[in-house]
């Protein structure tokens, strides 16, 4: 790596985590990810990557607004090559390892990047099919992503889809239910010149408090500056809550898509993703993953999206 690149070698927090988490997230020095720097629009945007011979599939690995693309290489990508795909999992603008160029990020920011890295992969090597997965808001970032990238997406694995712009979806995915009458509030302030790039945690807006269901777990989680600790400016949050899909549900066929239900999850139930996804076109099947939360680290649950996410993909090949 250039002396210039940063590195997870250089962040303590993942590895305080994976500390705490099941053996089965426990990662030798020997099997960490291939570290890259990517150079897109002046950004140098950090992606963990696993090449796989003669890989089946690729899986893009997005995260939400409370992780980053080591802790999606933790629950999933480090064990992908063993199925026979290839992974990788970017840091999204303003988290993890990710070095911001440009003034201001917004929430398009994020999904343009996801929809770039597919053109890219693709480009990189075109016989391999490639496939997304996100983890809470990178679920609809995914679903996003695709919308924009077209048929370079042959499938898609969510843990959550959510579209803000649904009163109830913000209602119960807040912090608290007060807060939603709010947004429009927020909406305005994200626009206004002089205090839309102040910044504020994600935990005092989002229901980052119930990312796991482990106290311990969670703890350290909120530690890390680089994911659940992030701050975010109020133009983010606006573009976040008013975004607009570039292909709605219900003309959405790009793709089939899986959501795989954390059972315990507190912060995003099953019905909002019904709720976001209304009418989608597309093939849609639903798995649960059993005793599992937000950020899904119970067994059995963490070990069942492994199968789920090999049944999909190798059914959609």
């Amino acid at each position: 790596m250039s002396r210039k690149t940063r590195s997870y070698s250089e962040n303590p927090y993942w590895k305080q985590q994976m500390a705490l988490l099941p053996p089965h997230f426990q990662m030798a020095e020997s099997a960490e990810p291939k570290e890259e720097t990517w150079n897109w629009r002046g950004n140098r945007v950090h992606l963990d990557r696993y090449d796989t011979p003669n890989a089946r599939a690729k899986v893009i690995l997005q995260h939400g607004v409370g992780t980053n693309g080591r802790q999606m290489t933790l629950l999933l990508g480090q064990h992908l090559p063993a199925l026979g795909f290839a992974a990788v999992a970017p840091d999204s603008l303003g988290y993890g390892m990710s070095e911001v160029t440009q003034p201001e990020v917004l929430f398009d920011d994020w999904v343009e990047l996801l929809a770039d890295l597919v053109r890219r992969e693709a480009r990189r090597d075109p016989e391999i099919p490639v496939f997304l997965f996100g983890l809470s808001a990178g679920g609809m970032i995914s679903f996003h992503a695709a919308g924009k990238a077209g048929k370079l997406v042959h499938g898609i694995i969510g843990l959550t889809f959510l579209d803000e712009r649904l009163a109830q979806v913000r209602k119960e995915t807040v912090i608290h239910p007060l807060i939603s009458p709010f947004v429009p509030l927020v909406n305005r302030l994200g626009e206004t010149p002089l205090i839309r790039k102040l910044k504020v945690p994600m935990k005092w807006v989002s229901k980052m408090h119930t990312l796991s269901n482990d106290r311990h777990i969670l703890k350290a989680f909120l530690s890390d500056p680089t994911s659940s600790a992030s701050k975010v400016s109020l133009s983010f949050l606006s573009s976040f809550m008013q975004y607009v899909p570039p292909v709605e549900p219900e003309n959405f066929d790009i793709c089939p898509i899986m959501l795989a239900q954390p059972e315990e999850d507190r912060w995003t139930g099953e019905h909002l993703s019904a709720l976001s996804l209304q009418g989608l076109k597309a093939d849609f099947t639903v798995r649960i993953l059993k005793g599992a939360g937000h950020y899904p680290h119970e067994s059995p649950g963490s070990r069942d999206l492994l199968r789920f996410t090999d049944e999909f993909i190798s059914r959609h090949l």
